[in-house]
């Protein structure tokens, strides 16, 4: 029993031992050999025999018997041997053949179909492909039928380093801060190698700086660029032109290399403070600078740029703070100095000023270094310039009475030269303002006289402008505006307000208010106005009417008695004077108007007029407007009515002796117009049967008188037309008073719009011996008959 045993274990690992050695050796030495087996039979024996005995076996290995390894860029005088095909079926003999397919299967691989050794045609190249997959069989070279199933597999191919690194992204540009510290990071750069990564050193890099030492430093595996120096200046040196080299095989002897190129820009940080080109600055500048001109700029440099250098600019100290201002111009950075004040050369010549220059963005980290900022002294001398004169005062009021008298001084204005040599100045008006000339002014002193008489009622105020020019230089010229005020004097009487027209009332009441009355003064006393009203000396005992004052000042208007009447008296005149309680006193006499009136019972005037009387009773003067209208309506609808009247009798038909159709006249041919109406009596035509006399002629007269001719007998209405023209046409022939007489009518164009042109021959210069008459042919069938009696007239002459 234990030999049983023995002997079915050594049948049944006793293949797989012998696969092992033999196979096992040639995967690991592939390499080195360049050739390996494959037994092709082996998937199929280790089917069989796991069917057979049911061991099971470990499924996991370390190596891999499907593979064939092939050294990529070999080049040699012979094909070199990829591996060997080999399958257990194979006793030796030349009856198997195997078979290769798949990629570069008869191209880049060929095999022995006797021995199964696989060759490679071709060098190969890694990068290009890496791997192959075939597929051997083995079949009968005989019948060509396979001894067992295809086994697939694979040849890879195996790397060497021959690809060098490359920078794709190169060249670099990268920027650090100046004045960084050691080991600041800057940037990092990346080379490729197209070798195999897995498979040793060939694509192993190392980084390393050719150029740009000591300033900067790269790490070796991870390429990041760093400084290397402290305190690294940019207004020093502001860019380094850095070169990076990568070595494959990790460095090493022989391995395989590629540079790029990294440019580094230092950035400005604020490091610098301002400074100025010179510390005094000497500027002058005329008096009579306008406000806000610049009279000169400054300037602070600051080695960095940007936003580092931009600076803002005081004035600090001086005497002149308040007089100049200075600011920054924003392109340039300079100090623009500016004038705030007036400058008056006569009361200070010059002025020293210190401004101040300070960065306005400060970096704390260089506070340490000392301040941002610098000072320097500017000096501003005024120069003496010619001012216009200067008056005393920028503007005057003066007061005038109304009253005044002409060539009476108003008022004076003073002026002066404030220069130091001072010139005389001459007055005069702007009679711009003073169009009227109502004032005059001495040229010497300035005084300001009336020339003409003043009303304050017509204008109270006057605006004029005086002008001071200096007699050494015209062109230095001041004006001065001078208001004029008219004050009021008593010189104008108090009148009515306006025209009043009193109405009394027959029934009315003694002591009743008649009218209030106010009145009006032109002129205007400092206390306001206060009137008298009085009656004329001879109407103080007046019977009928009385006056009362009212605390409002005005008038009041009362009845002595009652009992008016219309056809007694209708008007009452009233004479009131009017006084006011100026100095001295104006008055005026206003006569009022009272009329007399017929009132209803509520005091209602209703009529003034005596003629009132007449009317009947009840009857009021609108109802007697109302009827007379009604009354002069109803003439003018009668008027109206006859005219119609008449119109309607007059007969609507044309009388017998006017006969319409000789207004419609139809021309056919070129005819002379209204002559032609006028000389032909157009009725005959129209009505064959009309009366027969003698027609004058009325275009001219006959030299002899003749007696009318016999008409004809009446033609019967069936009459032809065209043999009654004829009798008509030889009766005029051979009758001297018949119309019409030979007479020349001149055409002045053929008609508008004519094919033919003008047929009149008068105006041609040719004679009729010259004339072709061929054309005429070819103006249509209209002229057809006519071409021919031409033609023939031709043809006879030439016969």
């Amino acid at each position: 029993m234990p030999e049983r045993l023995t002997e079915m274990l050594m049948d049944t690992w006793t293949p797989l031992i012998i696969l092992w050695i033999t196979v096992l050796p040639s995967i690991y030495m592939a390499p080195m050999n360049q050739s390996q087996v494959l037994p092709s039979g082996f998937s199929t024996g280790l089917k069989r025999v796991n069917e057979e005995q049911r061991v099971l076996l470990r499924s996991k290995r370390g190596w891999v018997w499907n593979q064939m390894f092939v050294l990529e860029e070999f080049s040699g005088p012979e094909p070199i041997l990829v591996g060997r095909l080999h399958t257990d079926l194979d006793p030796g003999s030349s009856k198997i053949k195997y078979i290769l397919s798949g990629d570069g299967a008869g191209t880049i691989f060929v095999i022995n179909d006797k021995t199964g050794d696989i060759h490679a045609m071709k060098r190969l190249d890694r990068e290009e492909k890496a791997e192959y997959t075939l597929t051997a069989q083995a079949v009968d070279r005989d019948t060509n039928q396979p001894l067992e199933p295809p086994s697939e597999f694979i040849i890879k191919v195996q790397d060497i380093n021959d690809n060098a690194p490359e920078f794709v992204e190169g060249p670099y540009h990268a920027t650090v801060p100046e004045m960084s510290v050691v080991g600041t990071f800057v940037t990092k750069v990346t080379a490729t190698d197209a070798d195999d990564p897995v498979y040793g050193n060939s694509a192993k890099l190392v980084y390393s700086i050719l150029e740009g030492q000591p300033y900067f430093s790269i790490e070796p595996h991870t390429a990041i660029i760093k400084t290397a120096l402290p305190n690294m200046d940019r207004e020093a040196k502001e860019e380094y032109f850095v070169v990076i080299q990568a070595k494959d095989m990790g460095g090493h002897m022989g391995g395989l290399s590629g540079t790029t190129t990294v440019t580094i820009t230092l950035s400005d940080v604020n490091d610098n403070p301002p400074k100025f080109a010179q510390s005094l600055y000497h500027f002058s500048v005329m008096e009579d600078v306008a406000l806000g001109e610049p009279i000169g700029r400054v300037k602070a440099n600051d080695l960095d740029i940007g936003e580092n250098a931009k600076s803002s600019y005081d004035i600090i100290e001086g005497d002149g703070m308040d007089v100049f201002e200075i600011t920054t111009d924003a392109q340039t950075q300079d100090g623009i100095i500016r004038v705030r004040k007036p400058l008056d050369f006569e009361t200070k010549k010059s002025y020293t000023l210190k401004v101040e220059a300070a960065n306005i963005h400060i970096d704390p980290r260089f506070l340490s270094g000392g301040p941002f900022k610098d000072t320097a002294t500017v000096k501003i001398v005024v120069e003496d310039a010619d001012e216009p004169p200067v008056f005393s005062s920028p503007t005057y009021l003066l007061e005038v009475h109304e009253n005044a008298a002409l060539n009476s001084v108003l008022g004076q204005v003073t002026a002066h030269d404030p220069d130091v040599s001072s010139s005389p100045i001459r007055f005069s008006i702007d009679r711009h303002t003073d169009l009227e000339r109502q004032f005059n002014i001495n040229a010497e002193d300035g005084k300001i006289t009336l020339a003409t008489p003043l009303d304050r009622e017509t204008s109270t105020w006057h605006n004029i402008t005086i002008v001071a020019t200096e007699t050494r230089n015209h062109s230095q010229v001041s004006r001065v505006p001078v208001a004029i005020k008219v004050l009021d004097v008593n010189d104008n009487a108090p009148e009515f307000a306006s025209e009043h027209e009193a109405f009394l009332c027959e029934n009315g009441k003694p002591g009743q208010v008649i009218q209030i009355v106010s009145a009006v003064d032109k002129d205007d006393p400092k206390n306001g106005h206060y009137f008298l009203y009085s009656l004329l000396p001879e109407m103080v005992n007046n019977p009928n009417f009385t006056i009362k004052k009212n605390e409002d000042n005005t008038l009041s208007i009362l009845a002595k008695h009652s009992g008016f009447s219309r056809q007694k008296q209708e008007v009452y005149l009233l004479p009131i004077v009017i006084s006011d309680s100026g100095t001295p006193p104006m008055s005026s006499t206003g006569t009022l108007t009272i009329r007399v009136c017929g009132c209803s019972s509520d005091g209602t005037v209703q009529s003034c007029n005596a003629e009132a009387y007449v009317l009947p009773i009840g009857l009021s003067m609108g109802a007697l407007i109302a009827i007379l209208a009604c009354i002069i309506l109803l003439l003018v609808i009668v008027v109206l009515f006859v005219t119609l009247r008449r119109h309607k009798n007059e007969p609507l038909i044309i009388k017998d002796d006017e006969d319409v159709r000789e207004n419609i006249i139809r021309y056919d041919d070129e005819g002379g117009g209204e002559e032609d109406t006028e000389a032909f009596d157009i009725a005959t035509l129209q009505n064959p049967d009309g009366i027969n006399g003698f027609l004058p002629r009325k275009d001219i007269k006959p030299d002899l008188q003749f007696m009318p001719r016999q008409g004809l007998a009446p033609v019967p209405n069936g009459v032809d037309v065209d043999e009654f023209i004829n009798v008509r046409l030889h009766e005029a022939d051979n009758d001297p008073t018949a119309p019409p007489y030979d007479s020349i009518q001149i055409y002045g164009y053929e008609g508008k719009g004519s094919a033919a042109g003008s047929l009149s021959s008068l105006e041609s210069s040719t004679s009729d011996s010259d004339q072709n008459f061929d054309y005429l042919s070819e103006w249509g069938p209209r002229f057809k008959r006519l071409g021919e009696l031409y033609s023939v007239g031709e043809s006879d002459k030439e016969t």
